[in-house]
């Protein structure tokens, strides 16, 4: 990590890392495999080209994926993890887990607010 800033929180620390608005999304993605910039466009279409290149930037300043760009035409771009990212994979599948087992209730949750 090349941040300057000091942190009092290992919360605070790693919300700076994964916190950017796609970045569990991108990270998620990359734990199978490595990814082109298309193909994580496609993954993350909410993302528009500008933010996504930014968190992917982000990610790679931190030292948590690793931009592999082959010189032909038209130029490819690889993304994957470092193995520093791959730290963070405990982390991501829990958060998956539990997005995964309380999705219905933010769903539910979110129809009811509507509904009032």
């Amino acid at each position: 990590m090349q941040r300057d800033k000091i942190y009092n929180c290992p919360v605070d620390a790693t919300l700076s890392v994964i916190g950017g608005k796609y970045k569990a999304i991108i990270l998620h993605h990359l734990i199978e495999r490595t990814l082109r910039f298309g193909e994580l466009q496609r993954l993350v279409p909410q993302a528009s080209h500008k933010v996504l290149t930014q968190q992917l930037r982000e990610l790679e300043r931190d030292g948590i994926i690793h931009r592999k760009v082959y010189h032909v035409v038209p130029l490819k771009t690889e993304y994957s993890l470092t193995d520093f990212g791959k730290t963070l994979i405990p982390i991501l599948t829990t958060i998956c887990d539990w997005g995964r087992k309380h999705m219905s209730e933010f769903i539910r949750n979110t129809k009811d607010d509507i509904e009032s």
